[in-house]
């Protein structure tokens, strides 16, 4: 075969295999890198600012009108605990959040003062709450959330009354506890890489335990490092709960401020 010949028959040979591969499927580019979102946890302290006003009473006496400022409760204040603890992976938060105070108080009247009434009242409120994300196409450093929860509350209260002239005296206390299933908005907007503004609102009760139990709070935070932050802002505490004779309609509101850690 000539020199020639050989050369047609390459150029019908390559030419054949670059045909067969130009049928050939183009290799599909690789699946894009999925990143799992990892948990971030926030644990916070604060101080509750904490007015009552509206209306209590016990079984037996007719609701009373509460009136009390913070200075009042704070002047009575023997110790609180307050503080929330938070976690987030992707469009899931988690959040719950403890109040428990202690408050006393004494007073004399009578003649010469000689009657002594002592009053003790420890009020424990713990709430949960789930959120998630809700898709409505908000800037990225704008999460605004669904949220369902429960607010579980408590109160123990003694009442001892004596006479030091006379040996009579009187003793009585009880306690009352009660869960509401709450929904509501959770609002988490970062303005910048240092400030951020928080929000939440919720409803609940609907008859379950209370004829209805509501909360707001607003609170406007820096970032001082990657790990440290401080709030300030406004909570407020609504509650209408009656049971065989016991009433509680009061709301606790007042300004706060925290510290909070994350990780």
């Amino acid at each position: 075969m000539r020199l020639a010949d050989l050369a047609v028959v390459f150029l019908a040979i390559s030419g054949a295999s670059a045909a067969h591969a130009a049928d050939l499927p183009a290799k599909a580019p690789p699946a894009p890198l999925v990143v799992e979102p990892e948990w971030t946890f926030q644990a916070t302290f604060y101080l509750w600012a904490t007015a009552m006003n509206g209306d209590t009473g016990v079984r037996g006496l007719p609701p009373a009108s509460v009136d009390v400022t913070f200075s009042d409760v704070l002047d009575n204040l023997d110790g609180a605990v307050m503080g929330s603890f938070l976690a987030q992976k992707g469009d899931w938060t988690f959040l719950v959040d403890l109040i428990y105070a202690d408050i006393s108080d004494s007073a004399s009247f009578g003649p010469l003062g000689g009657t002594t009434a002592d009053l003790s009242l420890q009020q424990t409120i713990f709430q949960g709450m789930a959120g998630y994300k809700l898709p409505l196409g908000l800037p990225e450093n704008v999460a605004l959330s669904g949220t369902v929860g429960f607010r579980y509350q408590h109160l123990d209260a003694d009442f001892d009354l004596s006479n030091a002239f006379l040996p009579i005296g009187a003793s009585t206390g009880g306690s009352q506890d009660w869960v509401d299933p709450t929904v509501g908005l959770m609002l988490q907007y970062r303005i910048d890489d240092k400030w951020f503004i928080n929000a939440i609102g919720d409803v609940g009760g609907f008859g379950v335990s209370s004829k209805i139990t509501a909360q707001g709070f607003l609170a406007v935070g820096y970032m001082w490092t990657p790990s440290i932050s401080s709030a300030i802002g406004y909570r407020a505490i609504y509650t209408d709960y009656e049971k065989d004779g016991f009433v509680y309609d009061l709301t606790q509101h007042g300004a706060f401020l925290s510290v909070a850690y994350h990780f």
